[in-house]
This record gives C-alpha cells, sequence and structure tokens, in this order.
C-alpha cells in the first residue's frame, strides 16, 4: 500500500467515524470508520519503513584506473608516438 492509498484509508475512516451520522442498524459506522483510519495508520507507517530502509546507501569500493603515459617521454622528449583510428559500427565503413 502507497502513501497515496493510506492517506486515503485515514480520511475515509475519518468521514465514517466524526462526519456521517446515520444509524444501519446491523453496522456501526463508528467502528468501521476506527478501523480503516488504523488500516491506513498501519499501511502509512508500513510504507515508511520500507522507504527508509530502501534509501540507505551502501558504500562502494573506490576502484583506481592508473593509465599508462601515451607516449614514453625521455629527457622531456617523445620517444614514440601512437595513432589510433576507432572505427564505429554504421560510420559507412565496411565491417
Amino acid at each position: 500500500m502507497g502513501i497515496g492509498a493510506s492517506i486515503f484509508l485515514i480520511a475515509l475512516g475519518a468521514i465514517f467515524a466524526f462526519a456521517i451520522d446515520a444509524d444501519l442498524g446491523w453496522l456501526n459506522l463508528n467502528v468501521v470508520g476506527w478501523v480503516l483510519m488504523l488500516a491506513g495508520l498501519a499501511g502509512l507507517l508500513t510504507t515508511l519503513y520500507f522507504w527508509n530502509s530502501r534509501r540507505r546507501v551502501v558504500a562502494a569500493p573506490v576502484q583506481r584506473v592508473v593509465a599508462e603515459p601515451v607516449a614514453p617521454v625521455q629527457d622531456d622528449r617523445v620517444v614514440r608516438e601512437e595513432y589510433r583510428e576507432v572505427r564505429r559500427p554504421g560510420s559507412g565503413y565496411p565491417a
């Protein structure tokens, strides 16, 4: 049951318990109203409990990626240069 349904049950129960003054003989609307309000309150507390437990964040271990330099350097000079060509599918080149 969500928050909206719980609030709806609480409001409907309050209407039955406090606003309606009808005598059905076999059904006491005051008791029905209190039961609906308690059911709505139980649903609201259960929903909030599960939302609170679901929102806890578990910290994942941090992984560091160390990349090798693209071009090795000796005495402030580039020793070797790399050239890469990446072709994406659907870019007009044959597969």
